[in-house]
């Protein structure tokens, strides 16, 4: 994905995320155990970055603190497309931002709204953003992989490659 210019390989992130809009953020704390939780994702900006509202007080903050490279994966099994994205995350006190990022789902988190003192947001800069996109329906990926199998060749008929921002 190299010869894209920066904004195509965004608007190809962003796609692909907002196809999921569910991620596993996965962090490392002070005992340098890697821990890992499902996120909501508010937005992903021009830039390539995935915000995301989170509880100031909560455990994912504390480990950023102490260790901000975190690891931000998102899978769509159903249409055979992955994305692993490798960032360093921080946390943006921007009542704009959240205001424009808001989503009504987001108060079954935070009852008291974009009003909730816990409440702030998580922006992870995107570094480096791997994928695997296959393109086909699961009957063709399944079709694909049986044939693989049996003729002893390797199943690599996905687009795999690299994105850096």
């Amino acid at each position: 994905m190299s010869e894209q210019s920066k904004s195509e390989q965004v608007k190809y992130l962003k796609d692909k995320i907002e196809d999921v809009r569910i991620a596993m953020l996965v962090t490392v704390n002070a005992n340098h155990e890697i821990h890992s939780r499902p996120m909501g994702t508010a937005h992903v900006d021009v830039e390539g970055n995935i915000w995301f509202f989170t509880n100031e007080y909560s455990s994912k903050v504390d480990e950023i603190s102490h260790e901000n490279k975190v690891v931000v994966t998102y899978s769509d099994s159903n249409n055979s497309t992955y994305l692993c994205i490798k960032g360093t995350a921080s946390l943006v006190d921007d009542r704009a931002k959240m205001e424009e990022y808001w989503n009504p789902v987001i108060k079954a988190f935070f009852p008291k709204g974009i009003d909730d003192p816990k409440l702030t947001l998580m922006k992870v800069e995107t570094e480096e953003a791997e994928y695997w996109d296959s393109n086909s329906s699961k009957m063709v990926v399944a079709f694909q992989m049986i044939k693989a199998a049996v003729t002893g060749k390797p199943y690599g008929k996905d687009d795999h490659g690299k994105i850096e921002l």
